[in-house]
């Protein structure tokens, strides 16, 4: 199982500007489609359609995830389409929608994900250990660290959207 260490922010707006100086490039763009399969406690286990944007690929994955903050365990596989739409179908579930700009700024690679059913943009930062993700020093231009912060989760965000089918 390999161990994801990383740092999240809230962008209060998507970084035009900066991309446009060529401070931070643009590497790729994925549309993500991602259904969470079972959630309890700090673990999870979600599926992805994840989709190339300049090139029109798309790959399958299943994660299972455990841990909360700023380090977690994941392990991530490749499925076929096949088991991807059996997945989704029998599980009826919306999924989280969003668009994930990976850049590279200041020497570091970022990943940018841009929702669309909800309004707010995420920046993440990996790192190789606990100790360089707490040192790091993040520019103003990210916003409010919200590492920590279970209001941003995937699967809070995901679980919300949900509750909002059944009320509808």
């Amino acid at each position: 199982m390999s161990l994801e260490i990383e740092r999240k922010f809230l962008l209060p707006a998507y970084p035009e500007q900066l991309i446009r100086e060529g401070e931070l490039v643009v590497r790729s763009e994925h549309a993500i489609d991602q259904t969470y399969l079972a959630l309890h406690e700090d673990q999870e286990l979600r599926v992805r359609r994840i989709e190339d944007l300049r090139t029109g690929e798309i790959q399958f994955t299943h994660t299972f995830k455990r841990g909360f903050g700023l380090s977690r365990e994941e392990v991530e596989v490749s499925i076929s389409e096949g088991l991807y739409q059996q997945i989704i179908g029998i599980h009826q579930a919306i999924p989280l929608t969003k668009r994930r700009v990976t850049a590279e700024w200041d020497k570091r690679t970022v990943e940018i994900d841009v929702y669309d059913q909800i309004d707010f943009i995420v920046l993440e930062v990996e790192f190789s250990s606990e100790e360089e993700a707490r040192s790091f020093e993040p520019p103003a231009w990210f916003g409010p660290d919200i590492s920590t912060n279970k209001e941003y989760s995937n699967k809070k965000v995901w679980s919300d959207l949900q509750r909002s089918k059944k009320e509808t």
